[in-house]
């Protein structure tokens, strides 16, 4: 009797470890999470998801989301936490998935990472996505979505990378973009914005929005307090009047991209004690009058000029030409007079171009005076009918 109870308990035993074993491999995901991702699912054109693709593998009746291993079934496009059954990231494939984004995507309340880039989902941003507080990345590039950027993007405190570009994006940017506090890069480019820059997020590294419709002026207010910010690129908008001299003064620029506006004029005082980490500025294709701003030469990483297309007149300072570190230049396009700096011409040397200008001498067998100068009748006609040497 002892003996067959003895089997019989070791047996309950195995049978209970065995069991207890399924259902930690099973780690069956929080029904919030499941419904979730049902109504994400859902929400896409069937004709739309390959046979092949991760959606394709999303069977719930055959599977559970964060059962593991997946051999079969919920293969890819989402990670579960190690230590619950919570959802953490939701990261399609780039396959062409066509549908609007649900309003439910806001019961995924552990994602950290919501990547739905270079697909083709439409319609508006759902506002209830102010509910992933945990959210630390929002990419949704390359799609199709239209309206306005919610006000309650805003309300994620944890987002630190959020990529909207390339979209139909339309409106103004909200206006309490600076209570993101952990918010370091954002783009917005390839959309349709329209109004000023508001007052920038405090931490903020990185700052695109290159190709929409912006206008008003660099307004100081905007980027007051960013020490941090290291890329500007605000190409291809409306933006107007001067960049003043409080701009490339800020302490950890290094890289300017404001080709494509509509800005006349540029102050520009020398870094503070000689520092700046400033490698790259482009403002080409402005309407930017006076001289060539001679102060750029004493940024000491500066490797990058362009001054293409404004409206310069004047000669080319020579410290240009001086500046070790200087590798591209371009002035192109412009009403430079006077002889180009031979240091240009020296050594090895700098790419870009000094062409359509109204220089004198620039040697015709070197590419940086390709294209040709101006005629000398239009040269005349920009100086009042004598073009200075």
């Amino acid at each position: 009797m002892t003996k067959t109870f003895s089997i019989f308990f070791l047996f309950l035993t195995h049978l209970f470890l065995l069991n207890s074993i399924n259902f930690l491999a099973l780690a069956l995901t929080s029904p919030q999470d499941i419904s979730a991702l049902k109504a994400f699912k859902t929400s896409i054109k069937p004709s739309s998801i390959p046979s092949w693709s991760c959606l394709a593998s999303w069977d719930f009746t055959a599977a559970d989301p964060c059962a593991s291993p997946r051999r079969t079934h919920f293969i890819c496009g989402i990670t579960c936490s190690y230590d619950s059954s919570r959802v953490t990231q939701l990261t399609l494939d780039p396959v062409g998935y066509s549908g609007q984004l649900t309003p439910l995507i806001s019961q995924l309340s552990n994602l950290t990472i919501l990547d739905l880039a270079d697909n083709n989902f439409f319609g508006s941003i759902p506002s209830s996505i102010s509910s992933l507080s945990n959210l630390m990345s929002l990419i949704l590039r390359a799609n199709s979505f239209s309206g306005s950027v919610p006000n309650s993007v805003t309300y994620l405190k944890s987002l630190e990378s959020l990529d909207l570009s390339h979209n139909s994006l339309s409106g103004y940017l909200p206006n309490s973009m600076n209570l993101m506090p952990s918010l370091k890069r954002l783009d917005l480019s390839y959309n349709k914005l329209s109004g000023s820059l508001p007052k920038l997020p405090p931490n903020l590294l990185e700052l695109a929005m290159k190709n929409n419709s912006l206008s008003g002026s660099l307004s100081k207010s905007s980027f007051e307090g960013l020490t941090q910010l290291a890329v500007v690129e605000l190409s291809e908008n409306s933006i107007t009047g001067a960049i003043e001299s409080w701009f490339f003064l800020l302490p950890a620029i290094q890289q300017v991209d404001l080709a494509n506006n509509g800005l006349t004029r540029v102050e520009i005082l020398k870094p503070e004690n000689g520092i700046s980490d400033l490698v790259a500025v482009d403002l080409g294709f402005n309407k930017i009058e006076g001289s060539i701003p001679v102060n750029f030469a004493a940024y000491p990483l500066l490797s990058s000029i362009s001054l293409r297309y404004n409206r310069l007149r004047g000669a080319i300072p020579l410290e240009y030409s001086q500046k070790n570190s200087l590798r591209r230049v371009y002035l192109d396009g412009n009403f430079l007079i006077g002889k180009p700096p031979p240091g240009f011409f020296s050594g090895e040397g700098v790419t870009g171009s000094l062409g359509d200008n109204c220089l004198r001498g620039c040697p015709g067998s070197s590419e940086l005076c390709s294209p040709s100068q101006k005629p000398s009748s239009v040269c005349k006609q920009a100086y009042g009918g004598k073009v200075r040497s």
